[in-house]
């Protein structure tokens, strides 16, 4: 596919992802029901990212149990519903919001078990196909979750802010690191893992990201302090590019280029959640921290 295909599928798919996102925030923050619209994208994103995953280690042949694999993942991830949902949840409840998908987690780990012993015949590869569909289950579907639970831990009539920020910070961080690296970036920040990368460009991304989350709680929460909103814009730019950073890792080790062939421009759905996977619990301690 020449550049300026590549070019243009990617603000064709960008301008569609941006409007969706945005309908999608309208929608929740209208819902009397919070993170209602998300839950069930999440539970679609989840069963492709799923197979962008088992389609990443089958090129060095790794081949967890498919369905031990979904079955987990997708366990993970709607076992948010109770916490979504089910508005009376008592606040002695034992298991709390994000006690269902530590609990699911757990059935995951055990049903990974049982699927490797049904199929048992031979020593060799079995600890390793456990841990990768474990490994599956906690990236996408535990990761999630706190995506999914983020609007849950938002004000009354503003629970879709904190999920905002996180959207905001990682995506003005990559858009900041693009923009400045190549303006003026010149030392590679990974050579390696991600040639393209720069110092320069890192910084460029972290002012980006607290432009922008400044930018945002401003608009919705003007009484939010500066540090405040910069330490959020600078924790969430830096993790959301060590989240990139992950899934290159991921990519490189497995010898592919992108998740997937799903989105033309952009790869795969883990190249577009990936930095939104590990901003997520970080954003989700500091909201909490921060602002409650």
């Amino acid at each position: 596919m020449g550049i300026t295909r590549v070019l243009r599928w990617r603000l064709l798919l960008g301008t569609i992802f941006v409007t969706a996102l945005v309908g999608l925030c309208w929608l929740d923050a209208s819902s009397e029901v919070p993170g209602a619209w998300l839950f069930p994208l999440a539970m679609v994103l989840a069963a492709l990212a799923t197979g962008e995953v088992l389609w990443l280690l089958a090129a060095q042949d790794l081949r967890p149990l498919p369905w031990v694999t979904y079955a987990g993942t997708l366990l993970v991830v709607g076992s948010n519903a109770p916490a979504v949902y089910w508005r009376e949840m008592p606040v002695d409840c034992p298991l709390g919001k994000l006690g269902y998908p530590l609990l699911a987690l757990a059935v995951g780990v055990i049903v990974a078990f049982v699927g490797e012993m049904r199929r048992y015949e031979k020593p060799g590869g079995v600890i390793v196909n456990v841990a990768l569909s474990i490994f599956a289950m906690c990236y996408v579907g535990l990761l999630l979750s706190f995506v999914i639970q983020l609007p849950l831990i938002g004000d009354s009539g503003q629970h879709v802010v904190p999920l905002a920020t996180i959207l905001v910070a990682v995506k003005m961080a990559d858009i900041g690191a693009y923009t400045v690296g190549r303006l003026i970036g010149r030392h590679k920040m990974a050579p390696v893992l991600s040639p393209g990368k720069t110092w320069e460009g890192a910084a460029g991304g972290v002012v980006f990201a607290c432009a922008g989350v400044w930018g945002l709680l401003h608009w919705l929460r003007p009484e939010t302090p500066l540090w405040i909103c910069l330490l959020l814009g600078g924790v969430l730019g830096i993790v959301g590019m060590l989240g990139d950073l992950a899934e290159s890792l991921f990519k490189r080790d497995m010898g592919r280029k992108d998740s997937s062939a799903y989105l033309p421009g952009f790869g795969g759905v883990l190249d577009l959640l990936d930095s939104i996977l590990i901003a997520a619990p970080v954003g989700y301690f500091l909201w909490i921290a921060l602002m409650h």
